[in-house]
């Protein structure tokens, strides 16, 4: 029935393009006769196959796989990270929750020549040879899809580059809200990162709904608090936060955490967190003496992300929660810049920050006040 319903849309051209049509042409910029490897769970299967049915259209040869929900702590199924270790020219991964751990490459780490380390297949493809393509949507809802999906990327992306060059140079940046967040974030060194929605190249890749830029802070260095008012990343999934969640932060790293029973769960996701990377060490699951350092990096500050994408809303799904306008975003755990490694990275929500950059000369820059972009 599905190679039915595709050979009816390949032979009638539509008028409109779908989302699914966008991303597939204008955000990740499919080809005739490449590969595409389309990863997905039984809640997904409408944007998975309109995924497929746009990347046929395309003329190139996708592949759709299925495998269960995958939480924070699970592993994906050895067919799917097979499936990855063929080196598709592009991977989706429409999860539900999330893509799933490699543990082979968790315990024995894919090493690129210049000596980065990858725990993840997809993640090595993408970042470390950079012979693939990606988006990953954790989360996804084909509601989302609809509203966010089919933007104007061109404006989107000059936002990005207008932000990248004020983090340029940057070395703190400081970030207060009226919820009571008041943190200090050292940059220095630091490369600001986008979700700007092109990932036309090997090597890039993003969410969809893109719409972000995101820094991880040096390790060991925010200091202050922050509050989440608006939604988190648990291990069981995300929530708008109905009672506010504060972390008091110092040397880099959560020394408290108060709050309702959102707090309780956000306690008891890096508990956990922190205890299986022991347990993985015993097992050897992980590298030996890496157990203590997956656990520290557990209440890691991992980063400060920025939302971008106008049609983006605070729903509770954090995949689109965190590319809202007037919101940032810190995540609790493994960072970008990969000398943090956790297994976990639990992203929340802050509403309406005033955010100011510090130079090296002293100087400062505001770039949001209370939300809105200056």
């Amino acid at each position: 029935m599905l190679l039915d319903k595709l050979k009816n849309k390949i032979d009638t051209p539509a008028k409109d393009r779908t989302p699914a049509q966008v991303v597939v042409q204008d955000v990740v910029a499919v080809k005739k006769g490449e590969r595409v490897l389309i990863i997905a769970n039984p809640a997904t299967n409408e944007i998975a196959q309109d995924l497929f049915m746009a990347s046929s259209q395309a003329g190139a040869l996708p592949t759709l796989i299925f495998q269960p929900d995958k939480t924070s702590f699970d592993n994906a199924n050895p067919e799917v990270l097979a499936a990855i270790a063929t080196e598709p020219e592009v991977c989706f991964s429409i999860s539900n929750i999330k893509l799933g751990k490699d543990p082979g490459a968790t315990a024995n780490p894919y090493k690129t020549e210049d000596g980065q380390e990858f725990t993840h297949i997809f993640d090595y493809l993408l970042d470390g040879k950079k012979t693939m393509r990606g988006a990953w949507t954790p989360g996804i809802t084909v509601d989302m899809m609809n509203r966010t999906a089919a933007i104007d990327y061109k404006e989107l992306g000059d936002r990005c580059k207008k932000l990248d060059e004020l983090f340029t140079g940057a070395v703190n940046v400081f970030v207060t809200a009226p919820g009571g967040t008041d943190l200090k974030i050292p940059v220095n060194g630091r490369k600001l990162m986008f979700d700007d929605g092109d990932f036309t190249k090997p090597g890039s890749g993003g969410n969809i709904p893109a719409g972000e830029v995101f820094i991880s802070p040096v390790v060991g260095g925010c200091e202050g608090i922050i509050v989440y008012d608006g939604s988190m990343t648990f291990a069981d999934g995300d929530s708008i936060l109905e009672t506010p969640i504060t972390c008091t932060v110092e040397n880099g790293f959560v020394k408290s955490i108060e709050g309702g029973a959102e707090a309780k769960r956000l306690l008891k996701t890096i508990t956990e967190a922190e205890q299986r990377a022991i347990t993985y060490e015993k097992e050897k699951k992980l590298p030996q003496g890496q157990g203590a350092v997956y656990k520290k990096n557990a209440r890691n500050i991992g980063e400060l992300g920025i939302g971008l994408n106008p049609a983006a809303q605070i729903t509770g799904n954090m995949l689109e929660d965190e590319k809202a306008f007037h919101t940032c975003h810190f995540a609790i755990g493994e960072n970008y810049d990969n000398d943090a490694p956790s297994l976990i990275h639990l992203d929340g929500v802050v509403r309406d920050p005033t955010i100011t950059l510090e130079y090296g000369d002293g100087s400062k820059k505001q770039i949001l006040v209370r939300g809105q972009i200056i």
